[in-house]
Formats: structure tokens, C-alpha cells, sequence
């Protein structure tokens, strides 16, 4: 599975952004797909993860990000509301077979897309 990450840039305080997190090779049907998020001198953080039937997000972003998938496009996607300045990271996707906020788990990674929240 090949993932392509997009859809990052720059953005005010209490704004929003979607990324996408695009799939080609295979189906992400039958994985579980997550967002991680990592920002300068941090470790990589859990965002959120999706499968066919269950939804999962850390506390920090619960209520204002929104995890999505259209399988049709074999897509997953991130939509983030009410934009923090402490959300600003380079933001990843990966996919595995464990359902699991460890990114040791996920075998397979897309290149980041940076986010920036202005204050």
C-alpha cells in the first residue's frame, strides 16, 4: 500500500483544514488507517484511526477533528476544526492491521503534510 498525505498549509487560530491521505496498490478497506501528528523536538503523537466499523481520537483533538473514509476513492480523510496553535505539526498517515494509537504497529506510511496554526 502506497500513501500520499495532502492537503496542509497555514491557517489562523479557530480555523479549519481537511488533509487527505490517498491509498494506491491496495484497498485500505481492510486496514485501519490513522493520523499521526509530530511537531518540532516532540515525539510522534495519535491523532485518530478509522476501520470499517470503529472511530478512535486522542483527547486533544476530540470534538474538533472529524476522521473520514471514502472508500470508493480509497481515501481517508482529516478534517480539523477550531485549529489550536498546538496543533501545529507535520501531519502523517499510515495504515496496519492492529487496531492501536502505537505508530510502531503501522506498516505503512505516507510522507507528512505540514500544518501551521497561527495565533
Amino acid at each position: 500500500v502506497q500513501l500520499q498525505a495532502s492537503g496542509g498549509g497555514l491557517v489562523q487560530t479557530g480555523g479549519s483544514l481537511r488533509v487527505s491521505c490517498a491509498a494506491s496498490g491496495r484497498s485500505v478497506r481492510g486496514y485501519v488507517v490513522a493520523w499521526f501528528r509530530q511537531a518540532p523536538g516532540k515525539e510522534r503523537e495519535f491523532v485518530a484511526r478509522i476501520t470499517s466499523t470503529s472511530i478512535a481520537y486522542a483527547d486533544s483533538v476530540k470534538g474538533r477533528f472529524t476522521i473520514s473514509r471514502d472508500n470508493a476513492k480509497n481515501t481517508v480523510y482529516l478534517q480539523m476544526n477550531s485549529l489550536k496553535p498546538e496543533d501545529t505539526a507535520v501531519y502523517s498517515c499510515a495504515a496496519g492491521q492492529m487496531y492501536t494509537d502505537d505508530p510502531k504497529w503501522y506498516d505503512y506510511w505516507g510522507q507528512g503534510t505540514q500544518v501551521t496554526v497561527s495565533s
